[in-house]
């Protein structure tokens, strides 16, 4: 019998990212986990509730064993079965990220044995985990171009704090992944931006869309207010979208209580300029969550201008379950550079 993994959390960027790529890598390769010091490097350390929802969803769908499993909980042991494909629903309860749930739950699923279909209620618009219009326009556009049918839909809106939000998958998977190759320069053919209000005055939007406007030279049919009451709460996000051949990159930034429409473009505006200036494939955000897919697929390579620690800290959990070479080659002093991936052999 193969000897369980054992994995620190306190290591690299101590959050929850070493948790979520260890189930998902334990669901597709059979192998246990022990995890200890979980999310040792936060505020709050241990699981909350978006980690336990992972956890719990991630055992409902491989029909795996799991200790420790409760909130607040620094260690887990997780000994999966087999995947199951098939329609599940799964609720995090507060405004925790949807989106991080079933980014846990989709590497096994895309390989997996049949149709699956996935509910997963939360917050769908969180602050330090992917909106759901970068999960549609990047991530799952780019995981289609390796073999999988994939469609996504999102059904309520979740802002912080009320959470309330659902998003729903069909997935069709592939036999085997191809490998996604990026280009090493993009160019971006067209800058858009949509700025959404739930259940908040007009106005915030418009501002917001003015200074894109200003700042990134966008002409008024790249501008798009979305004024919506389906939501729980209220809430604001504003997205700057660039436009390459290869896929559409989403910037966002986040509306908070106190803080001012102009600040909050600013913070997406300030994130699509490093990547326009950098012109790489990937920024560092979508660098990181590509690693997975490639490693477990036919391999790829893309450019970005930064590799995150949680970049570093994903590769080396990534390591722990496959047999997978990660190459990454300085393309300038500033910290660009070209990271290629070898799939992990039989």
């Amino acid at each position: 019998m193969t000897a369980t993994i054992q994995l620190d959390g306190a290591k690299g960027e101590g959050g929850g990212q070493i948790l979520r790529t260890a189930l998902s890598l334990s669901m597709i390769t059979g192998q246990g986990f022990r995890i200890e010091n979980i999310r040792a490097g936060r505020a709050k350390p241990g699981l909350l509730r978006q980690h336990l929802t992972a956890v719990l969803a991630a055992a409902e769908v491989c029909g795996a064993q799991v200790d420790g499993a409760a909130l607040g909980s620094k260690a887990i042991s997780f000994t999966p079965g087999s995947v199951r494909c098939g329609e599940y629903k799964f609720a995090v309860g507060t405004a925790g990220s949807a989106t991080l749930v079933l980014q846990t739950l989709l590497p096994a699923l895309i390989t997996g044995g049949g149709r699956s279909v996935i509910k997963v209620e939360g917050g769908t618009h969180n602050m330090a985990a992917p909106p759901f219009d970068f999960l549609e326009k990047t991530f799952l556009s780019l995981i289609a171009r390796m073999g999988p049918e994939i469609s996504i839909q999102l059904e309520r809106y979740g802002f912080y704090p009320a959470g309330g939000g659902g998003i729903s998958v069909e997935i069709n998977p592939a036999a085997r992944l191809e490998e996604l190759h990026l280009p090493m320069e993009m160019e971006c053919t067209r800058i858009t931006a949509t700025a959404i209000v739930a259940n908040l005055p007009r106005h915030i939007a418009t501002r917001e869309l003015a200074l894109v406007a200003e700042r990134l030279e966008v002409e008024k049919d790249g501008l798009e207010i979305l004024e919506t009451k389906n939501s729980v709460g209220s809430g604001n996000v504003l997205m700057v979208e660039c436009h390459a051949v290869e896929v559409v990159h989403v910037f966002t930034g986040f509306g908070k209580v106190g803080v001012s429409a102009e600040a909050v473009a600013g913070e997406a505006i300030a994130q699509a300029r490093k990547f326009l200036q950098g012109k790489v494939s990937a920024d560092e955000h979508l660098a990181d969550q590509v690693l997975l897919p490639m490693a477990i697929g036919g391999g790829g390579s893309f450019s970005t201008s930064e590799l995150s620690k949680h970049s570093w800290t994903n590769m080396a959990v990534i390591k722990e379950f496959l047999n997978t070479r990660f190459d990454v080659w300085e393309l300038s002093a500033d910290g660009r550079c070209e990271v290629r991936v070898s799939a992990r052999t039989q």
